[in-house]
């Protein structure tokens, strides 16, 4: 019964639109009957592995198996069981928040293994030492190899209080390391401001959430309690290790710093669906030269607020380069007690139309941080293309040492800021 409801669902798409491989640039048309072997292909399959296995397979599990298979190799999708949606959507807003803890991490599922993206601020996994590029092998001893982006989430999310062990594979590093993790309220305050030598707004963007833009208000009006108009040079808006968040609290966020301009484009797989967003009048700033602080933990939602303010020559982005990670995703339901996928189903595209994806945003100005000879193999995180320079997301606990937040207060001190985003 499940089997015939999937293949007649899928003859449904294939009756009404084209069937393509690959991308539409190199698209390759794949005739209905070929699309009905394909099917009956894994419709025999399906069959014999019922009628011939050594012990009888459960029929559900086999075919949300064979889901899990098909979207094993496409970025950032992943199967949502029945089970696992409900409690989705029966949870939402921060009374979730305080009911389940977690690490802190966020991560990508990349040949079988989780990669971590970044840890967040003052989270469990940010205090282990966990990093950027490293990549997590097993959940309480269980292989991560073979789970799905789902299952693998599901295991790090628990009770407040309760213990997690991860073990961890720093790239480059000898020999896996385990770390026994005390999961926390997921509850962040995502902003926080305060006024810097007097002359200097300095703010921290943790991740994007519904109240992002209301923290921003606040944290700049807070500044401005602590620092003259008159005195005050300009911002620095801190988006390292930022991994994402909500598209809409990105989105506010950057518009609360432009008059005018693109803030960002999704690129859908028809070239003719492309959404737009376009910044409204009005800068929380007053027009005070801004500084945005980036590095190789800045991914997603993070990465289209520093294209944003840089492609609009509203700011000038200082550290190293993000992450890149630039898929905008939708969850797709599929029909009553059947679950939903979660695929990826556009591009974000910066306002002078720069692909984030796998690229990232490169600084007008690198300011690489000297890291300590004892994370210098940890702070190096692997990337996919082999001519790009290594992602680096190690800040220094002492702000005295930190590069990049150094340069980003001489240059708004020396008005370099000012003449660089003309």
């Amino acid at each position: 019964m499940l089997l015939g409801a999937a293949v007649g669902a899928a003859l449904t798409i294939v009756a009404t639109q084209p069937v393509l491989v690959g991308s539409d640039a190199d698209a390759k048309t794949v005739t209905k009957p070929e699309v009905y072997r394909l099917l009956n292909l894994f419709g025999d399959a399906f069959e014999q592995v019922r009628s011939h296995y050594v012990e009888r397979p459960n029929d559900a599990t086999l075919v949300q198996t064979a889901v899990n298979g098909m979207l094993a190799d496409l970025e950032d999708s992943y199967y949502i069981d029945p089970q696992a949606l409900g409690r989705v959507e029966a949870c939402t807003g921060p009374r979730c928040a305080t009911a389940f803890g977690n690490v802190g991490v966020a991560y990508t599922m990349q040949d079988g293994l989780a990669t971590v993206v970044t840890s967040i601020d003052d989270t469990p996994a940010a205090k282990a030492g966990i990093m950027t590029g490293d990549l997590i092998a097993r959940v309480d001893d269980e292989q991560v190899q073979g789970l799905t982006y789902q299952q693998f989430g599901t295991k790090l999310v628990g009770e407040v209080g309760s213990t997690v062990k991860l073990t961890i594979v720093h790239p480059g590093g000898d020999k896996p390391i385990d770390l026994s993790i005390v999961r926390d309220n997921a509850t962040r305050r995502s902003v926080r401001g305060r006024g810097e030598g007097g002359d200097i707004g300095y703010i921290r963007i943790i991740q994007f959430n519904e109240s992002t833009a209301d923290q921003l208000k606040k944290a700049i009006d807070d500044i401005s309690a602590q620092v003259p108009p008159e005195k005050l040079r300009g911002y620095v808006i801190d988006l390292r290790n930022n991994p994402g968040g909500t598209l809409d609290g990105a989105i506010a966020a950057a518009d609360g710093f432009l008059d005018d301009g693109e803030i960002v484009s999704i690129r859908h797989r028809t070239s003719d669906k492309v959404e737009r967003f376009r910044a409204k009048a009005g800068d929380l700033a007053g027009g005070k030269p801004i500084i945005v602080l980036i590095n190789g933990g800045s991914a997603a939602k993070a990465e289209i607020v520093a294209g944003a303010l840089k492609d609009n020559h509203r700011a000038t982005v200082v550290g190293t380069r993000s992450f890149g990670e630039g898929w905008d995703s939708t969850t797709v339901p599929l029909g009553p007690n059947k679950g939903a996928l979660r695929l990826a189903t556009g591009h974000y595209i910066t306002p002078s139309g720069r692909l984030i994806q796998s690229n990232g945003i490169v600084p007008d100005i690198e300011a690489p941080q000297d890291v300590p000879d004892a994370l210098k193999v940890k702070a190096a995180a692997k990337t996919k293309d082999k001519d790009q320079p290594a992602l680096q997301s190690y800040i220094p606990p002492d702000p005295a040492a930190d590069k990049a937040l150094t340069a980003a207060y001489a240059l708004l001190r020396k008005n370099v800021a000012d003449a660089h985003a003309r």
